[in-house]
C-alpha cells in the first residue's frame, strides 16, 4: 500500500518540485547562455582579429599588432612557432584548458600554412566561475524559498478546512438546533464542503431524533402490558398453585421485572439529548450484584451450571441502579446463553466486576467486534439479534465506564466492567 501523505506536506512538496523545476531550468538556462556567448561571439570576435592581422600586419611585413593577453602563432613564422599542444587541434574556435593554461585558441589553415590566434582568459574564467557561483547560489535560495513559500500557502489554504473539521467533530453539532457552517466560509470549494457536511449532519440529527423518539415511545407503550403482566402474576402468586405452576409463574414475573427494568433504561438513554448527562444514584455495587445473583441463581442451577458470587474487594461507589442492573443482568444472561457446563462467576472488584464463565469464548479475531449491534459469536445459538453486549457498551460509554472482554487461556469468556 502507498503511504498517505498529509496534504500540507504534499502542499509544500508540490511547490518545492515546481521552485526545482523552474530554478533548474533557468539555471541551466544562463549556463547554456555563457556557452553560446562563448563558442560564437569571442569565435567571431577571435576570426576577424586574426583576418585584420593577416591582411594589414602580415601582408605589409609588419610584427602583428595585439594587446598583451593576445599571441600569434604561425606554421611558417620564425619566432612564432606553434606550441606543440595546439598542433593537432582541430580547425576553428576551440578552448584549451590544463595546468598552465586557460584560453581561447582560434586556428585557420591557409593552404599548408596554419595560423593560431590565443587570447588567455584566466580572468574571463574567474569571472564565469563567480557567475556560476551566483547561479548555482540563487539555484538554492529560489528552492528554500519555494518550500517556505509552499509551507505558508498551505497553511492559508488548509486553515479554513481544519477549521471546518473542528466545527464537524464537536459535539454540539448534533444538537437540533446547531447553527450551520457553510454561512462561516465564502462560497468555494470549502463553502461547497461545509454545505455537504450541514446536509449530512442534518440527516444523522433527524436519524437520531427519530431512534430517540421511537426509543421513548416503544419503552413508554410497553409500560401498560407490562404493569398489567406484573398484576396478573401477583394475583396468579396468592392463589393456591402446584409446584409446576408456581414455577412458571415465577418465571413469568422474572421476565416481567427484567422487561420493566429494561424500559426503564431505554427511557432513559432515550431521554439524553445533545451530549450524555451521566446518570448518578445511591445504590452500592454489592446490593446490585446481590439481587442480580439472586435473580438468576435459578436459570444456572436449570441448565446445571454452577453459578458463585465472589467479593475480592469492596467498592465504595455509589451507581445508579437501573444501568448498573441492566449492564450486570446482560452480561450474566450472555454467559448464561453460551455456556453449556463448567461454572459462572460474578466477581466484585474495586471500582468494577467482571463476569467468567466455561463456555466456548471468542477468537481472538472477533472480539475487537463483538459489542457491536447485530454481531454475535462464532458459537450462536437461539434466536438472539446480537444486542445484548451493544447495549452493555452503549451504557457504558454514556456512564463514563468501560467494558472489555477477554478469553483467558484456560478457555471461557471474561467480561470486565470498570466503573468510573
Amino acid at each position: 500500500m502507498i503511504p498517505k501523505q498529509p496534504l500540507r506536506r504534499r502542499i509544500v512538496i508540490a511547490f518545492t518540485l515546481m521552485t526545482l523545476a523552474v530554478s533548474g531550468v533557468f539555471s541551466l538556462s544562463i549556463v547554456g547562455i555563457v556557452h553560446f556567448v562563448e563558442e560564437h561571439l569571442v569565435s567571431d570576435e577571435m576570426s576577424e582579429e586574426l583576418n585584420n592581422v593577416l591582411a594589414q600586419d602580415l601582408a605589409r611585413g609588419m610584427p602583428p599588432r595585439l594587446d598583451a593577453k593576445t599571441r600569434l602563432y604561425a606554421s611558417n613564422m620564425p619566432g612564432y612557432e606553434i606550441p606543440g599542444v595546439m598542433r593537432d587541434l582541430d580547425e576553428g574556435f576551440s578552448e584549451l584548458v590544463d595546468d598552465e593554461h586557460v584560453a581561447y585558441v582560434f586556428i585557420r589553415d591557409i593552404g599548408a600554412q596554419r595560423f593560431v590566434l590565443v587570447r588567455e582568459q584566466a580572468e574571463f574564467e574567474e569571472r564565469e566561475k563567480i557567475l556560476f557561483a551566483v547561479v548555482f547560489a540563487g539555484f538554492l535560495l529560489s528552492v528554500l524559498l519555494g518550500c517556505l513559500l509552499g509551507w505558508l500557502m498551505a497553511q492559508k489554504i488548509l486553515a479554513p478546512i481544519i477549521r471546518l473539521a473542528g466545527q464537524v467533530q464537536h459535539r454540539d453539532q448534533l444538537l437540533p438546533f446547531a447553527p450551520p457552517l457553510a454561512p462561516d466560509y465564502p462560497d468555494d470549494e470549502v463553502g461547497y464542503l461545509a454545505e455537504a457536511f450541514d446536509a449530512t449532519l442534518s440527516q444523522l440529527r433527524r436519524s437520531l431524533e427519530r431512534e430517540r423518539l421511537f426509543t421513548g415511545d416503544v419503552s413508554h407503550e410497553l409500560r401498560t402490558p407490562l404493569m398489567i403482566i406484573a398484576t396478573s402474576t401477583e394475583l396468579l402468586e396468592a392463589a393456591e398453585l402446584g409446584e409446576r405452576e408456581r414455577r412458571h409463574v415465577d418465571r413469568i414475573a422474572h421476565a416481567a421485572e427484567e422487561m420493566s427494568e429494561l424500559v426503564g433504561t431505554f427511557l432513559l438513554l432515550a431521554r439524553g439529548k445533545g451530549r450524555p448527562v451521566r446518570l448518578t444514584g445511591n445504590t452500592a455495587l454489592l446490593e446490585v450484584a446481590r439481587e442480580q445473583a439472586e435473580r438468576w441463581q435459578g436459570g444456572f442451577t436449570d441448565k446445571g451450571l454452577a453459578f458463585e458470587l465472589v467479593v475480592e474487594a469492596e467498592d465504595s461507589g455509589q451507581y445508579h441502579p437501573g444501568l448498573l442492573a441492566t449492564v450486570m443482568s446482560n452480561l450474566l444472561r450472555n454467559a448464561l446463553h453460551y455456556t453449556e457446563q463448567g461454572h459462572v462467576r460474578l466477581v466484585l472488584q474495586q471500582g468494577g466486576f467482571r463476569v467468567e464463565d466455561t463456555g466456548p469464548g471468542v477468537p481472538s479475531e472477533q472480539q475487537s467486534e463483538i459489542f457491536e449491534p447485530y454481531v454475535r459469536g462464532s458459537e450462536a445459538r437461539g434466536e438472539g439479534l446480537g444486542l445484548g453486549l451493544s447495549l452493555v457498551k452503549r451504557i457504558c460509554a454514556y456512564q463514563g465506564w468501560s467494558v472489555s472482554m477477554r478469553s483467558p487461556a484456560s478457555g471461557g469468556s471474561c467480561f470486565e466492567v470498570t466503573l468510573g
